[in-house]
């Protein structure tokens, strides 16, 4: 038998309240600004806020013993030791007690004039087909901020009212923004609903834009709903404004978070009564990567113009 380790009150209530951010950083853990929280680089389905984790594709949550339990796989008394510094000496910082903020109402960013560089960066940068982007703009689907010129992606509900957005940055030095606007509702997140029986469900909406430009035909008659995540929140929705739907594509990322969605929400759907569940993986790890592939002159026209430089 291991060694009995024996903790106090007092040190397992110090363990549990250490910020995860500090936490998390100091091990080397990169993260990426989500809202008010911060989200995992290399997990983008766990979140973080002072000593609190969520997990969206799990759905489970906790504090900061919980945590290191389950994401670095250690036992109740390794947990507790490595929060509490171990044989180190490291303090980490106590994450401050916070009262629940209230909740803000949802506002659409403000729209610039133009939609310039929402439209390079879609059509250029991500090789998403004009004609897919200009039904998107023209039903007020995506636009352009006027603070910082990001891509944002509205999601309606049934009414036709905004709901959710979510926004992409456009430049393309460094680390690419992305995020929902505060007070958004998961359940209406970035859709289009057809009059088919079939939606084809996607992690983010630029992957969403990518499959309908690669399958352009007949495309407005099915259904699309982008996740922003893995969390199944919005196709439940949508099965529930639109019942004429009956089959499901999952067209989650072709990497390991996607493939455990993908398991989740399909058992999540059977449970619910919808036997018609298949999955359509990309290629490379996501539909964008694949269209941009796709998109990629032949070997023998860069050949030619490597041919033309060097001739000059």
């Amino acid at each position: 038998m291991g060694e009995f380790v024996y903790f106090t009150e007092e040190q397992k209530q110090r363990a549990n309240a250490v910020d995860l951010e500090d936490f998390l950083s100091r091990q080397g853990e990169k993260l990426l600004r989500s809202g008010r929280e911060k989200r995992l680089a290399s997990d983008h389905s766990i979140t973080v806020r002072g000593n609190r984790w969520y997990d969206h594709a799990t759905e489970k949550g906790g504090c900061a013993i919980d945590f290191v339990r389950m994401f670095y796989n250690q036992s109740f008394p390794d947990a507790v030791t490595m929060l509490l510094g171990g044989e180190q000496g490291v303090a980490y910082r106590e994450s401050v007690n916070q009262q629940p903020e209230p909740k803000k109402p949802f506002v659409l960013p403000e729209a610039n004039q133009t939609m310039y560089r929402a439209f390079a960066y879609l059509i250029k940068t991500r090789c998403v087909d004009p004609k897919v982007v200009s039904v998107f703009a023209g039903k007020h689907m995506i636009y352009e901020d006027v603070k910082y010129h990001n891509v944002v992606f509205v999601g309606f509900d049934s009414d036709g009212i905004p709901r959710h957005a979510h926004k992409r940055g456009t430049c393309q030095k460094g680390q690419p923004f992305k995020g929902n606007v505060e007070g958004c509702d998961p359940r209406y997140s970035f859709r289009w609903v057809g009059k088919s029986n079939t939606v084809y469900v996607f992690e983010a909406p630029i992957d969403m834009l990518s499959f309908i430009s690669m399958y352009q035909k007949g495309w407005m008659d099915h259904s699309y709903v982008a996740l922003c995540g893995v969390a199944e929140h919005a196709l439940m929705q949508l099965l529930n404004d639109a019942p004429h739907i009956s089959q499901i594509a999952l067209c989650l990322d072709h990497d390991k978070a996607g493939i455990q969605a993908k398991e989740r929400i399909k058992k999540n759907l059977s449970e619910r009564g919808y036997h018609m569940v298949f999955s359509l993986f990309s290629n490379l790890k996501d539909w964008n990567e694949d269209l941009q592939e796709l998109k990629k002159p032949p070997p023998e026209y860069m050949n030619r113009q490597q041919t033309v430089i060097q001739m000059m």
